[in-house]
């Protein structure tokens, strides 16, 4: 069986030549969730996945751009019909942006309130510093969401399995112990790759959006798992994540 080649999670529109890394993933078949960090980088962005059924786009605020970026909520709101996905949005607690956090609230709030009007969406959630809270948002909301690079405690795991949230996981986050701990915990049919390109590295270099193939034979030692079987659950993962 062939590599997966599955990124739920990259900014395409932010490498230094986002044209050429998306021609070369429609070449090699890569499947792409390229997420947005403001709405007004979505037209732009849906540019790059002309072409190709296998890049989408997401329909993102990102928290660290909240507090710059609220007055682009009735953007979002507008072009939310058209977004079949939703990302990068959630909450962030590092220290740079917690003096922002109740416009972030406010931001995460409107975006998951127009979201379940709009019917749910798949939304890939950044929660770093944030678990808790973001787990408190998700109690009640008509979506599916993923949770990109997941680096709550195991108690903030549990309790977001128990709430049917998906996990997307890439090769910088498999590279610590905390993340490959907590990825030995997800269950192996609520977990994806990505690579969170082109911010988080392998080996010192930008991760590609293809480069969620080392992630495969990452979990494959972690499962201690032929990849040929790795491979064939994390299809299956995006093949029902996708009809659900």
């Amino acid at each position: 069986m062939s590599p997966v080649s599955i990124d739920m999670h990259c900014h395409l529109d932010l490498y230094p030549e986002p044209i050429k890394v998306a021609a070369e993933c429609k070449a090699r078949g890569t499947y792409v969730l390229s997420v947005t960090t403001t709405p007004k980088a979505w037209d732009g962005t849906c540019k790059l996945a002309e072409g190709s059924q296998r890049i989408r786009t997401a329909l993102g605020l990102h928290p660290q751009l909240a507090h710059q970026r609220s007055n682009e909520l009735e953007l979002f709101d507008a072009l939310l019909p058209g977004a079949k996905y939703v990302g990068e949005i959630g909450l962030d607690g590092g220290k740079d942006f917690k003096e922002h956090w109740e416009v972030q609230l406010m931001v995460f709030r409107h975006i998951l309130s127009s979201v379940n009007r709009a019917g749910g969406r798949i939304v890939s959630i950044h929660s770093r510093a944030s678990a808790e809270a973001i787990l408190d948002e998700l109690e009640s909301i008509d979506s599916i969401p993923i949770l990109h690079w997941f680096t709550g405690t195991k108690t903030q795991l549990k309790r977001a399995i128990d709430l049917g949230c998906w996990f997307s996981v890439g090769p910088a986050m498999l590279n610590t112990k905390n993340g490959a701990e907590l990825a030995l915990n997800i269950p192996k049919d609520r977990l994806l790759t990505e690579t969170d390109g082109p911010f988080a590295r392998h080996r010192r270099e930008p991760l590609q959006p293809w480069d969620s193939e080392i992630a495969v034979n990452q979990l494959a030692d972690l499962w201690n798992c032929p990849v040929s079987d790795t491979t064939h659950i994390l299809k299956n993962n995006f093949r029902s994540l996708l009809i659900s």
